[in-house]
């Protein structure tokens, strides 16, 4: 009786494991999609990859690769920030750098085909990208599972800050913004970015105050479809 008690609380446990980290990995693959989205509107790339993105343009790597790398930055930031209430459990970050890596890295890819010309028709794809990235956030945040590390160095700040999580995030964007500007300064004299390619536009600046404003309708949106879910598999609302 005992063991197959406890055989069908391990199913459960897997299954609320799977559930959580699968509405997760929702959320991640609509953030990449709305990187991918700030990257065609060549009206300034998301805050959140404007360092990678600079990165990529100096050479070496790709946006995605140049992702996974600033986000093992951030999860060391938590590290020192948080000391011993940094939780083991944050480590699960590491995977999803690697997933939200490849994810960005094929949201680019499978986007390459859109090209707009108007600026109504790029002004409209970055609304687009900062909705998208808004419900991405939401999700991966109510689901409790795994959370990209910029999205977790925001939670550690606002924790430490007394700060609600979406105004911590409109200052971290814009400190992103400052130091992706810094350093396409130094690598091409230019703070906006290259002669051909523009990281830095005026969408960068409307992307890092209009997505975490945006986050304040798609919360109740996304608790609305995946409320029940992530209850039951024990990511309960707070």
């Amino acid at each position: 009786m005992n063991g197959n008690y406890k055989k069908d609380m391990n199913k459960s446990t897997i299954k609320n494991i799977l559930v959580r980290y699968g509405i997760a990995t929702i959320g991640l693959l609509l953030v990449a999609i709305g990187v991918a989205l700030s990257i065609k509107s060549d009206l300034g790339t998301a805050p959140i990859s404007c360092p990678p993105y600079v990165a990529s343009l100096i050479g070496g790597l790709t946006v995605g690769q140049y992702t996974i790398l600033m986000h093992f930055f951030f999860i060391l930031f938590q590290i020192v920030l948080l000391g011993k209430r940094f939780k083991m459990e944050n480590l699960m970050q590491i995977a999803a750098a690697f997933v939200f890596g490849f994810l960005t890295d094929a949201s680019i890819w499978a986007l390459d085909w859109i090209n707009v010309s108007s600026y109504l028709g790029k002004f409209s794809l970055l609304l687009l990208s900062c909705a998208i990235t808004a419900a991405g956030i939401s999700i991966e945040v109510r689901s409790k599972a795994w959370m990209l590390a910029g999205e977790m160095t925001v939670a550690a700040l606002a924790d430490v800050w007394y700060y609600p999580f979406r105004n911590v995030k409109i200052v971290f964007d814009f400190a992103l913004v400052l130091l992706s500007a810094a350093a396409s300064v130094i690598a091409f004299n230019r703070f906006l970015g290259t002669d051909d390619t523009v990281v830095i536009r005026e969408g960068t600046f409307i992307s890092a105050i209009l997505t975490g404003f945006l986050m304040r309708f798609f919360e109740p949106l996304t608790e609305k479809i995946f409320g029940k879910t992530l209850d039951s598999a024990g990511a309960k609302a707070e």
